[in-house]
């Protein structure tokens, strides 16, 4: 069988079986992400066995999945930096900025500290930490859409929060990677800020000063999808401008080309365009990643290992929110409330944790760590949700 004829057979397959799980999680009122990584996880050895087969080149397909797969994970920071609403936080600024805040430092700080417990390096330990601080409130919001509540205080300073949540943790990754780089000594570090600057510099004053003018030129090009086009190009060399310049991940460039597209008018037909080319093919290609780099096992080192991430991680970031709203003038069931809310991870976590393990700062055990408190978290929410909301008010 030909490289090509094995690739579409091996990819055709894969999909498939990624979106019947997403079918099955969303009849379940859980997000599709969450059956996508799942089958992910439990296909991941399936495929490695299958790929040892003499018809297929196994490190040609392992090559172009993974590809594919880090594709994906800059299509999900570029729409996550797309769909940010700037203007929600002007709504319960205080207190979406505080449980924002204190929601990443804690988990941050907590993840460090186990992570150093459970014998990873300084480096590998703050990865943990970021990947705690990371939240993801789609699950959240869809449950207090269910009970009407998404427009009520909390609803709003929790939309606010993951906004302030999603920032900080982007450029933590930002420091950190840069950091990792090299610098050993102040003229290093002085430089490796430097270079973040400049990139930070160069990217948003060109997406706000050319940017716009560029779209509206594409824009009245006749040429098929110009508009779209334009966003993956820009994507792409936002990424690439942030390795290079910036000594920064990729995803911290794609997150930030987001945000420059959403200042334009053109966001709205870039959005449902761009959405349906990362989550129609590549990013369930990233989840099957993720499963097929992981090799997911519950042996009992495992197990300890997962108990330990999965308590900071809910502890430190419902206690971080819960603290945050509480300072910021919520009601201590408001605050409760708020902090469950917060609990639930998802893409970006994986994202930075699929990062970590690229740069061996993390090993396959605690992916597999991290992967069971995503999936564990995400299952948890809606029940606590609802439950918390049954309790009597203040």
């Amino acid at each position: 069988m030909s490289i090509f004829l094995q690739l579409i057979f091996l990819l055709a397959s894969l999909l498939l079986l990624a979106k019947l799980a997403g079918y099955v999680s969303i009849r379940l009122n859980q997000p599709s992400v969450l059956g996508e990584l799942i089958v992910g996880i439990l296909l991941g050895p399936s495929v490695l066995n299958f790929l040892h087969l003499p018809f297929f080149d196994e490190g040609a397909m392992l090559h172009f999945v993974v590809g594919l797969g880090e594709i994906g994970v800059l299509l999900l920071m570029f729409i996550a930096g797309l769909e940010l609403h700037l203007d929600e936080l002007s709504n319960n600024l205080k207190v979406s900025a505080l449980s924002g805040t204190l929601g990443v430092l804690m988990p941050f700080g907590a993840g460090w500290g186990i992570g150093l417990l459970l014998g990873l390096s300084g480096e590998g330990a703050a990865l943990l930490g970021l990947v705690l601080g990371a939240t993801s409130v789609s699950i959240s919001a869809q449950t207090l859409m269910e009970l009407k509540m998404l427009k009520s205080r909390v609803g709003l300073s929790l939309l606010g929060a993951a906004v302030f949540d999603d920032v900080l943790v982007i450029l933590f990754l930002a420091v950190f990677f840069a950091v990792v780089s090299g610098a050993t000594n102040f003229l290093g570090l002085l430089l490796i800020f430097g270079r973040m600057l400049l990139f930070f510099v160069l990217s948003v004053g060109f997406g706000i000063w050319l940017l716009p003018r560029i779209v509206r030129m594409v824009r009245n090009l006749p040429v098929s999808q110009s508009v779209l086009s334009l966003a993956v190009i820009v994507l792409f060399y936002y990424g690439l401008a942030a390795e290079l310049i910036g000594h920064m991940a990729a995803i911290t460039g794609a997150f930030l080309s987001g945000l420059m597209f959403a200042r334009t008018p053109e966001k709205e037909i870039i959005e449902p365009r761009i959405s349906a080319l990362a989550y129609g093919f590549f990013v369930p290609v990233f989840f099957i990643s993720i499963g097929l780099k992981t090799g997911f096992s519950l042996r009992a080192d495992t197990l300890g290992l997962i108990l330990a991430i999965l308590a900071v991680a809910i502890v430190g970031k419902w206690l971080g929110a819960f603290l945050g709203a509480r300072i910021g003038g919520l009601t201590w069931s408001e605050s409760a409330q708020l902090g469950a809310g917060m609990i639930s991870r998802g893409e970006v976590g994986l994202i930075v944790a699929n990062t970590g393990l690229d740069s061996g700062l993390i090993s396959t055990r605690e992916l597999s760590g991290i992967i069971a408190m995503v999936i564990i978290t995400t299952l948890i929410t809606p029940p606590l949700l609802r439950w918390v909301f049954q309790l009597p008010p203040d």
